[in-house]
């Protein structure tokens, strides 16, 4: 077997679990809140990536970080998992999953807004048309079809849902100088971010989880989401002899998150997310294509 075909199984196992998550996530809030999800979650993904790092030989590379990296642990620890994923449990505690997932999708836009300022970057004409047609997207989508009005079905949600994207970005653009590896990084982060997670927990909803669904649902968004799916894209792009070939498929997740929504969760999709999440993944498209348009064209003068 090619790299190439090994890259593109990973990146088709990693796109069929982030299909899953969404639906995960509302499985686990019907029963746990949003904080309470997050420290049963990061406790799993804590667990999953130490024993990777086991399995991988790698577990050394923990302990040889300069004082520096690990205080650089619990900041980015501090943004995720602690903020991040508190702000995306919160929308999907609020709004129907295909409302959350499609919203949080847009974040890959915002990274390369935000990339102007923070990393010097330019921004192209490219950018802002798609800005233009994702966010129509995410309006479609808020207000339910019903665009003249601007009347948001959870206004709350929703700000929840695009200030994850904003958290999410900036964590990638702090990434970018990071030189830990990536797995001993996210192992580190999750570490340093967990106590801060159960000292929430513990002031406001409390520990206590009974074995059901939800528990067993927020076990698998730690292990899967947060864990596994990271190392297997890892994977996918180290193996990789052309990303771009393994980089769309992350355009089929969405689409297929909405199949196992309708039927785990019995959501009926309504025709303005499937409008939506079109325009959304049409200006996610146009984003990227010209990003790996410039770079080869960087790349062969």
């Amino acid at each position: 077997m090619t790299n190439q075909k090994q890259a593109m199984l990973y990146g088709l196992g990693t796109v069929l679990l982030w299909s899953t998550v969404a639906t995960a996530f509302k499985l686990s809030l019907r029963e746990l809140t949003p904080v309470q999800m997050l420290v049963v979650a990061c406790s799993a993904s804590v667990i999953v990536m130490a024993l990777i790092l086991v399995a991988q030989r790698r577990w050394y590379l923990v302990f040889e970080l300069s004082h520096r990296q690990y205080l650089q642990s619990f900041g980015m620890g501090l943004i995720n998992p602690c903020l991040y994923y508190f702000l995306l449990f919160g929308a999907f505690d609020r709004l129907p999953a295909q409302e959350a997932q499609p919203l949080n999708y847009t974040w890959a836009l915002v990274l390369a807004y935000l990339s102007v300022p923070f990393l010097g970057q330019r921004l192209r004409r490219a950018d802002i048309l798609a800005g233009l047609i994702c966010y129509s997207g995410v309006v479609v989508i808020a207000t339910r079809g019903d665009v003249l009005s601007l009347t948001f079905s959870d206004p709350l949600g929703v700000g929840l849902a695009i200030g994850s994207t904003l958290v999410w970005a900036s964590y990638w653009i702090i990434a970018t100088r990071d030189t830990r590896d990536p797995v001993v990084g996210l192992f580190l982060n999750f570490l340093c971010g967990l106590p801060v997670i159960v000292v929430i927990c513990g002031m406001t909803d409390g520990f206590d989880f009974s074995p059901t669904t939800g528990l067993f649902a927020a076990t698998y968004v730690g292990v899967f989401e947060m864990g596994i799916a990271f190392v297997l894209w890892s994977y996918a792009m180290k193996k990789a002899e052309n990303t771009a070939r393994v980089s769309n498929l992350i355009f089929i997740s969405p689409f297929l998150s909405l199949v196992f929504i309708y039927f785990i969760l019995g959501e009926i999709i309504l025709p303005s997310t499937y409008v939506g999440l079109v325009l959304i993944v049409a200006g996610l498209w146009i984003q990227q294509r010209k990003t790996r348009e410039t770079m080869a064209r960087a790349s062969s003068a």
